[in-house]
Order: C-alpha cells, then sequence, then structure tokens
C-alpha cells in the first residue's frame, strides 16, 4: 500500500535547470572550457563534483581534485546567487497543487534531492511546510543512480521503498529509485524517463488522480 511520496527538486517541483545551466556556462567560459546545452543535459541529476568532472573530461583538460573541487564551490556560489530571486511563482504548473492535496489526505512525503542546496530552494517557494523529511546531497555519500537519497528518504518516513511512490525527470533518477526498490513516475521525455513505471510530459499532468489510476492495486 502506497503511504509515502518521494520528490527530486529540479524538474520536478521547480525549475533551476537554466540557473544551473548559466551558473556552469560563466564558469567554462571563465576557464576557457567548452561548454553548451548539450553537454548540459549530461548532467542532468546529478552531484556537483560528478557534472564538474564531466565537463572536465569534454574538454579533456588536466586538473587536480583540488582544483575541481574549487571550481565546484566556485559554481555553486554563483548558482546560490542567483536563487535569492525565485519566488512561490517558480513552481511547476501542478506542483504545488499536489503538494497540497497529498498533505491534505495524509501521505507522508520526502525531498529526495542531488542538490546541496536544497533547503535554500524550497525556502524562496516557501515549500518547506510540505515535507516531513529532506534528503539532499548533504544526507548521502552516494548520488544517483545510486539508491541511496531515496532509501534515505523511505528510512526517515519509516516507510519501505514498495510503500513510496518516487517523482523524477532524470534517467539517472529512475535509476536510482528502481534500484531501491520503489515504485516510479518519470516527468518528461520517453527517451529520458521513459522506464519509469508510468511517465508523464509534465507535473501538470502527473495528478494524484492519475498516479491513483495507474497504480489503483496500491492504493
Amino acid at each position: 500500500m502506497i503511504k509515502g511520496f518521494i520528490f527530486d527538486l529540479d524538474g520536478v517541483i521547480t525549475d533551476t535547470a537554466e540557473l544551473h545551466y548559466l551558473a556552469w556556462k560563466k564558469l567554462s567560459d571563465d576557464m576557457g572550457w567548452a561548454f553548451d546545452r548539450e553537454v548540459n543535459e549530461k548532467l542532468r541529476g546529478v552531484s556537483r563534483m560528478d557534472s564538474i568532472h564531466i565537463i572536465k573530461d569534454h574538454n579533456n583538460a588536466q586538473v587536480s581534485e583540488a582544483k575541481l573541487m574549487e571550481l565546484a564551490t566556485l559554481k555553486n556560489n554563483i548558482y546560490v546567487d542567483s536563487l535569492d530571486q525565485m519566488s512561490p511563482k517558480d513552481y511547476l504548473s501542478g506542483a504545488q497543487e499536489l503538494l497540497t492535496l497529498l498533505r491534505q489526505e495524509g501521505f507522508k512525503v520526502a525531498l529526495g534531492s542531488a542538490s546541496k542546496n536544497s533547503t535554500k530552494v524550497l525556502s524562496q517557494l516557501e515549500a518547506t511546510k510540505f515535507f516531513d523529511v529532506i534528503g539532499d546531497g548533504n544526507s548521502v555519500s552516494k548520488s544517483k543512480p545510486a539508491p541511496d537519497i531515496f532509501l534515505y528518504g523511505a528510512k526517515k518516513l519509516d516507510l519501505q521503498p514498495n510503500e513510496c511512490i518516487v517523482y523524477e525527470d532524470a534517467e539517472a533518477g529512475i535509476d536510482a529509485a528502481q534500484a531501491g526498490g520503489f515504485y516510479t513516475v518519470g516527468i518528461g521525455p520517453e527517451e529520458r524517463v521513459g522506464h519509469a513505471d508510468v511517465r508523464f510530459d509534465t507535473m501538470k499532468e502527473a495528478t494524484l488522480f492519475a498516479v491513483k489510476a495507474h497504480f489503483k492495486d496500491l492504493f
């Protein structure tokens, strides 16, 4: 029986992808590295340090681990500064309504995000009240596609993985949830999240009614 929901943040609750892209682009430009939206797509759902490694490898750059950590921190500072412009108007369509309904119906809700800035983002959205547990990049050592962040959320909710549905917009996120034994809702195109248990193009379509209809034997 489904008792809880675990949500990724970027691309599910809100979309800070453009802010991330602009921060990585500025960092890459300053370093004289090539970086475009095609490379940026490879960073979806990936941790900050894994992302800087992807960009470094794309440029065949020889950079020490210490320098990469310094660059990742610099990128994060650029990104965090840009978060101040976020507000409750930045929910993805349908997300706030879904979170409100889950609260009303008594489901347990956790965040399962690779972001280490999720607390700041939730605060800007005024969304903290919707979550019983916040699992983020500070909560576990292994990032997606390892299932650790979702297992962390389920444990903190005092639920088993098969009692939870995970909402994700990244291939690595769906892989992580499935590896952990969770039911999955994919948000986005077939080629990215088509391997989820059920897929919707947008959060607006991924209503509680629609999800209950698909997993009708679990409610």
